[in-house]
């Protein structure tokens, strides 16, 4: 049986800042964020299971991203906690904003890595996370392959 590579996309709005940086970004701004999931594995072959024919059922596909990614970055603020920026994220949390405080500077370079740990670690033991691709504006994105990371 050969293997398949099937994507699912999502959407969701994100404001980050990037302290010390030399350039716009280092202000608080947002993005509206499109996501692109390739997982790679072998449709099942089994006529008596209900996912007959599939890799994976998007429907499982989506609960994963949803889950670990989409309603948890969905208009929040991302900023990085090893920096003065956790000062304003105390303030906006207290205020009643939804922030995270990340490890790492919040690229895109830096999300989609985050990104695909988070979404690997979930993935059903036959389904291999082959690709992402984050794009932060129409003209601008960040790609991570799993062939890139072994």
């Amino acid at each position: 049986m050969s293997n398949i590579r099937i994507t699912k996309q999502f959407s969701f709005e994100t404001g980050h800042a990037l302290y010390g940086y030399d350039g716009k970004c280092k202000n608080v701004h947002g993005h509206s964020y499109k996501l692109s999931v390739t997982v790679i594995g072998t449709p099942i072959t089994d006529t008596s299971n209900v996912k007959y024919g599939m890799v994976i059922d998007f429907t499982d596909l989506k609960k994963i991203v949803k889950e670990e990614i989409v309603d948890l970055f969905d208009h929040a603020t991302v900023f990085n906690k090893n920096t003065p920026h956790v000062e304003l994220a105390k303030e906006l949390k207290d205020r009643g904003h939804h922030i995270i405080l990340v490890d790492y500077q919040p690229t895109s370079e830096n999300m989609v890595i985050d990104f695909a740990k988070k979404i690997s670690d979930r993935l059903p033991k036959d389904i291999v996370l082959h690709s992402l691709k984050l794009q932060e504006t129409e003209t601008s994105f960040a790609e991570w392959y799993a062939a890139d990371n072994m």
